[in-house]
């Protein structure tokens, strides 16, 4: 696609400066350094509906953050790193909210004012391209940390290195490498029908395109044919890379594909979806307007919509 990079999340030409990780203490010395602050996989903005908050590296809040701080690259003004809170335990009066499919909330930390912290998913479409890809490595990296504290090879405590950018087993030394799983997401076309469905616990009238993990030994094509088998038992014969996205929830590159159906009847696996159906072009018009009588507008920003919006247009090619 000529217009794959302009999806959310789709990069910035942020330089990532790797050369610089190994001796960061200059970095972290320069002045015009800032972070960008995590809280539970929530991004620090300046204001409600504002923009993503870029604090001193000695701000009080940081008095709160873990051990590890990540250096996520040079931007224009200077060098950009990433912590998160975690010695913040604020009693929460919408603590249910929090654990709805999109939370809503947002929370105020004591030392930063104004500040909130917002869901990335919830405000993806708001953040420049910079902010979205400095937000995306943020917390994919930093979650990556939060969950492989331990050494695979001797179960040792490991510990961050090269500015957040590996981490090192001081007992048998071995090192640990940030992780992003590939996942397949599927815009599957029989004539002027478009595949889609919806997984359990999904909210009402939500569809997207058929997604999956590939599997190890396995190429995207057919990892593409595999899953839309699997999920809905149809056949796909020719399939062709699209565009892809950084999914920082938790760690996945979503890996956006077309294919053509060879089959039209649908066999569902109920363990995997819930439901799934053909959506004709004038239907999934109308879904997009908000006018369908079943079936809600793909969620903005997400690679879904990107690729649904290109072929309404028909802008894939």
């Amino acid at each position: 696609m000529k217009n794959a990079e302009t999806v959310a999340f789709g990069g910035s030409g942020l330089d990532r400066a790797a050369h610089m990780r190994g001796n960061i203490e200059k970095a972290v010395a320069d002045p015009a350094a800032r972070t960008i602050i995590l809280w539970r996989g929530k991004l620090l903005l300046d204001r409600s509906g504002g923009a993503l908050a870029r604090l001193p590296l000695d701000h009080p809040v940081t008095a709160d953050a873990g051990d590890v701080r990540i250096f996520l690259g040079l931007d224009d003004d200077g060098p950009v790193f990433a912590v998160s809170l975690l010695g913040w335990d604020p009693v929460l009066a919408e603590a249910d909210d929090m654990n709805t499919f999109l939370d809503p909330t947002m929370q105020q930390h004591p030392a930063t004012g104004e500040a909130v912290f917002a869901e990335l998913r919830g405000i993806m479409t708001t953040l420049t391209p910079r902010d979205a890809e400095l937000t995306a490595t943020a917390r994919a990296v930093l979650g990556w940390h939060d969950s492989h504290k331990f050494c695979s090879a001797c179960g040792t405590q490991s510990a961050a290195a090269d500015a957040g950018w590996r981490r090192v087993c001081p007992a048998c030394g071995t090192f640990h490498f940030p992780r992003t799983d590939p996942v397949v997401i599927m815009l599957i076309v029989s004539g002027d029908d478009v595949l889609v469905g919806r997984s359990p616990g999904w909210p009402e009238g939500m569809y997207s395109l058929l997604a999956g993990f590939v599997e190890p030994g396995e190429t995207i094509e057919a990892a593409v044919r595999r899953e839309v088998f699997e999920e809905a038992g149809i056949t796909v014969s020719e399939v062709t890379y699209l565009a892809s996205q950084p999914w920082a929830f938790p760690s996945s590159l979503m890996i956006g594909c077309y294919g053509l159906a060879t089959s039209h009847d649908i066999t569902l696996d109920p363990i995997e979806l819930e439901d799934a159906r053909w959506v004709s072009r004038v239907e999934m018009e109308q879904a997009a307007r908000g006018e369908h009588p079943t079936i809600q507008p793909a969620r903005n920003g997400a690679i879904a919509h990107f690729l649904l919006e290109n072929w309404l247009a028909d802008t894939l090619g």
